[in-house]
């Protein structure tokens, strides 16, 4: 039977293929304040703003490829039953050929009404949204991302997939984000190995589980942890 692998990334998975994050001092974020284009306050008191942001971060997603962290992810699925949650964005996971991903801070890709949280829309061609683009309920659509301080409506699914997990990889997150940083305790036991590829020291003082820290960069470490448990568990 195939071991069931949650892979649990953060923007240090993408940042390898130079996706800009928020903690970056030259990328796209450093021309924003936070507070001026990711909340819902944002949205409602300066909409062209915003718009013109997520089509900014739409325009430079497009020009990125999958790294080789996102690449030995996707190939894992050829020996181990495997689910992706994710706090990017990107859809990169997708590009590698991940099939299974959770995405819990919503997808750059999409839209969605500003009524219905439910109604949501690909965006198939191009990277920009029009300013005064409406949905079938006639409402405005916005981005389809999780502001900051909006609820994380994919959060509780999350913990049950990590809840299955034989074992949780960790990637690329300080794990400093809540609630999604919680996500390491959901666990279903504290035998469960927990493998961590970050170059820096994210916390991890209160991980019970057996824990494994690889102080790599995705793109470096995530191959070859892989490829050790692949030796180990297709013997």
């Amino acid at each position: 039977m195939k071991k069931r692998i949650v892979v649990f990334t953060g923007a240090g998975v993408s940042a390898d293929s130079g996706i800009s994050t928020f903690r970056d001092s030259d990328g796209l974020w450093a021309n924003y304040r936070i507070e001026d284009v990711c909340t819902p306050e944002a949205l409602r008191t300066n909409r062209a703003q915003v718009i013109e942001f997520y089509n900014l971060r739409r325009r430079e997603s497009l020009t990125k490829k999958p790294n080789a962290g996102h690449i030995a992810i996707a190939e894992m699925e050829e020996w181990a039953d495997v689910c992706v949650v994710t706090q990017n964005v990107d859809n990169l996971h997708e590009q590698a050929g991940s099939s299974l991903v959770l995405h819990l801070h919503g997808e750059l890709m999409k839209l969605r009404s500003e009524r219905n949280p439910d109604l949501i829309y690909d965006i198939n061609e191009g990277w920009e949204q029009d300013l005064d683009a409406r949905g079938e309920d006639g409402a405005l659509l916005r981005p389809h991302i999780v502001f900051f301080g909006e609820s994380v409506p994919m959060f509780e699914k999350a913990c049950d997939v990590v809840a299955s997990a034989d074992i949780l990889i960790v990637v690329g997150t300080s794990l400093a984000v809540y609630p999604a940083a919680s996500l390491v305790y959901y666990v279903r036991d504290r035998q469960v190995p927990i493998y961590l590829v970050d170059p820096g020291t994210p916390d991890t003082a209160m991980i019970r589980n057996p824990l494994t820290h690889i102080k790599e960069r995705g793109a470096v470490g995530v191959p070859q942890l892989i490829e050790q448990l692949r030796n180990e568990l297709t013997k």
